[in-house]
């Protein structure tokens, strides 16, 4: 989708993949941490276990906080990549809706 809407060259589009694709790895591999943290959250809940709870609510809050710096890092890997004229374009498209607010660079579930 940012190959159309940025005309991005042959080489961006090549550093752009191999970018988002290492963070889509780095994700993934916090997805099985993430759901180890949110089955031992909900057996806390369970039992009631305030501390472990805490432990697990920690946990997950750690566990975005890395999601959202991979996300945050290979969007700013990306977008020294682009030219001036990309970048206002690419800014233009955050302001008027069409990306979503905010500074990430892609869409949930695809590029």
């Amino acid at each position: 989708m940012l190959t159309q809407l940025l005309t991005l060259t042959t080489a961006q589009q090549t550093q752009a993949t191999t970018i988002f694709t290492a963070e889509i790895t780095a994700n993934q591999a916090l997805a099985t941490q993430e759901s180890t943290a949110r089955t031992a959250l909900a057996t806390a809940i369970k039992a009631n276990s305030t501390a472990d709870i805490s432990t697990q609510s920690t946990a997950l809050g750690t566990l975005f906080g890395q999601r959202t710096a991979n996300t945050a890092q290979a969007d700013a890997a990306f977008y020294v990549l682009l030219t001036a004229d990309q970048k206002t374009k690419l800014d233009s498209l955050h302001s008027g809706g069409i990306l979503g607010p905010g500074l990430g660079f892609h869409m949930p579930g695809g590029r």
